[in-house]
Formats: C-alpha cells, structure tokens, sequence
C-alpha cells in the first residue's frame, strides 16, 4: 500500500508514526512516574518536582538539537531521540531499592532529551516535505501532526495508568522500552537519509535566529505555555485533589481527557480559523486569538474568588481554556514552520522550541511555588498576565496581505 504513495507522503507517515509511538510512551511514562511515586507517599508538589531536569534539559536540547539537525540530518535527530527514550526506560527497570529521586530525576532528563529531538526533528521535517507556495497544505499537516500528538499524550496517560495495573512499574517500562526499540529499528531502516540537513554547515553561534519573526514568534510562545503550566501542571491538579476530594484516578482521567479534547481541537485549526475569510493565518490572527484566551483564566479567577460554583466555574473554565488554547498552540507551529528558512530549517524551529521549553520549566516551577504560597487564584491571575504579554508580541509579527495557497 505504502508502495502506490508519493515520497513525501511516504515520509510523512514515517515521521509520524515516530512520532506517535514516541509520544505514547512520554504520557504513559509520566504518569507511570506520577501513580508509581503516589503509591510511594511522596506528595504533588515533589512529584511534579521530579520533572524539572526533564522541562531543563528541555530547553537546553531544542537550542542544540537545531543546530545538530541542521549539521546532520533530521532523520539522524530524531532516531537519536529514540534510542534515548530507550535508554531512560531501561534506567528505570532498575531494582525497587535503586529508584531514588536522583535517579528518576536523571532519567527524566535523558527523557526530555529524547522527546524535544524528536518533536523539534518531526516539526522541521514537515517544512521540507511541503512544496513551497503550499501554505494552505502546510498548515493542515502542521495541525495534524501537533493535534495528534498531544490526543496521543492524554491516551498515554490512560495507557501507562492500565500497563501499571496489569503488569506493575517495572512490566509496564520494560514492554514500553522493548516497542520503542522496534520502532526505533524500523526508522533507522525506512526514514530517508540526511532529511533536512543544510547545504553548508552551520556554526554553533547561529543557534540564536537572525529572524526578527522567529524571535517574536519564540517570545510569544514562552508566554503562551508559561501561561497554562503556571496553573495546569501543579496547581490545578493539587487543588482538585485538596478540594474537591478527587482521588488520583480522577484528577488523571479528566486531565488526560483535556489532553485529548485540546489536541482534537489542535487538528482542527485550520477549519476554525479559517472561518474568518482572511486566508492563512498571520500576525494579527496570532493576536486575536491569543487576546481572546486572555479573559478566560481572570474569569475563572473571579469566579473562584467570588464562589460562583467553583467546581462548575473551573471545569467549564478549563474546557474553554482547553478549546482557545489549543487554536493559538496550532497558530504558532503553523507560523514557525512557515517563517523558518528552508535550509537547515531546524535551526528556526529548534531556537522556537527552546522558547517553548523555557515558557513550560517557568510556569512548572512557579506553579508549585505560587500555589504554595498564594493558591489557585494567584496562579490564574499570572496565567491571564502572561496571555496578556503573549497577545502583546503578537503584534510585532508580519501580516501577511494575500492568501499562499
């Protein structure tokens, strides 16, 4: 079947279902990782502390990553990514006594090494499997890619919740590992050589991106996703459990439901923007949506502050956060793959991603801060002054006049 497909397509998929598998185990490790520690007795706060090095290193690698995509080839990134995962799996099927904190924070790092190669890897990929003037098709497979993954992530947190019953911490890594090594096995075979790599080697220096839209972009996006960890990643789950009385299936459940529902959504940005009538998104779409989401966590706070059925005020908050959200993350991945350059374009993306790593390690740490000291409410209000800023910047990105596709 694979065989009456174009090139493109062919990679396409490829790079996709890389993509996906390596996707599924990231949720599913997380919360193998965040049920596993909970039966242990470590509380939320040290558990979310546990993913620190993995949000560091993640910022870290999407400025390296890059310029090594660019010097070597995304197919060489992204099978590296691979195997790293392999490897942080591997180092948790270590004795029970062995698995300190030290330790899972270590593998966590190497994980979110793994994951931010292989995402910065796919997103760059697509930019050289879309014909240039295609920004229409570009779009829709930049939407595609980034929704799936992220319905993928919250089925990873069901999948890793399941394997842990079924077949215990060490059972569950150990058959994630093993069908990772498979996938990874198949890419190095079928995944076409030197995909990506720029016709002169760039130098370490040019990491940082020389392109005025790619640095506003970049600065948007850490504001962006700033914006939803400082309340989502610690706090949000924290108060679920502490006020509402959910147990810890419950508070997983929904959340990776959210997960799924936003990434849904994801897939479906170019039919909601696109309703507009203006074409393909630019600058000034950028700044209406991120505009838009601004109001929803002060509502949300107020609501909370004012106790207007809090339980009812922060759901429904949350699902229309998720819905408004996810059009603006789909916005930016569409708007980097199109400003990059197309020679060695994982320089663009991978200084982007950084930005985006940076705005997640900021709104992870001052979610648990913040929370501890000042609760939910102070987190929301943070969250609505960073969407702020976000829509801000928007503002200084181009505006494009005429429809590409």
């Amino acid at each position: 079947m694979l065989a009456h497909l174009s090139p493109a397509i062919r990679q396409y998929l490829l790079i996709t279902a890389n993509y996906w598998a390596f996707t599924l185990t990231d949720g599913a490790l997380r919360m193998l990782v965040v049920l596993h520690f909970h039966q242990l007795g470590y509380s939320p706060l040290a558990i979310a502390m546990l993913f620190l090095f993995y949000e560091i290193f993640g910022v870290i690698t999407n400025l390296v990553g890059g310029w090594l995509g660019a010097r070597l080839g995304l197919n060489r990134t992204m099978n590296l990514g691979l195997v790293l995962q392999v490897v942080a799996l591997s180092m948790l099927l270590v004795p029970a006594a062995m698995l300190t904190v030290p330790w899972v924070m270590a593998a966590q790092a190497l994980s979110g090494v793994a994951k931010d190669l292989n995402k910065m890897s796919a997103k760059s990929a697509i930019k050289l499997l879309v014909p240039d003037g295609q920004g229409g098709a570009l779009y829709h497979w930049v939407a595609v890619l980034t929704g799936s993954k992220n319905a993928l992530k919250g089925a990873g947190f069901f999948l890793g919740g399941a394997l842990l019953m079924v077949m215990g911490f060490a059972g569950a890594v150990g058959a994630m590992a093993a069908a990772l090594l498979v996938v990874w096995m198949i890419s190095l075979i079928y995944l076409k050589k030197d995909l990506g790599r720029a016709k002169s080697k760039p130098k370490f220096s040019e990491v940082f991106s020389k392109s005025r839209a790619v640095n506003v972009l970049s600065a948007a996006r850490l504001f962006l996703f700033g914006a939803r960890d400082v309340w989502f990643v610690v706090a949000l789950p924290v108060f679920l459990a502490s006020q509402f009385d959910w147990d810890h299936w419950q508070v997983g459940g929904f959340l990776a439901l959210w997960v799924i529902g936003y990434g849904a959504v994801q897939s479906l940005a170019p039919r909601i923007t696109g309703r507009s009538g203006r074409g393909l998104p630019d600058g000034r779409t950028a700044f209406g949506w991120a505009s838009v989401l601004t109001v929803v966590p002060a509502l949300i706070a107020l609501a909370l502050w004012q106790e207007w059925v809090p339980g009812v005020s922060l759901v429904v908050g949350l699902l229309i956060f998720g819905v408004l959200f996810a059009v603006n993350s789909s916005l930016h991945s569409y708007l980097i793959v199109s400003y990059a350059k197309e020679d060695g374009v994982s320089l663009d993306v991978g200084f982007y991603y950084m930005a985006n790593a940076m705005g997640r390690l900021v709104g992870t740490v001052l979610s648990g801060w913040v929370y501890q000291v000042a609760g939910l409410i102070a987190c929301l209000w943070i969250s609505a002054a960073f969407l702020a800023l976000a829509a801000i910047i928007a503002l200084w990105l181009p505006r494009r006049l005429v429809d590409e596709s």
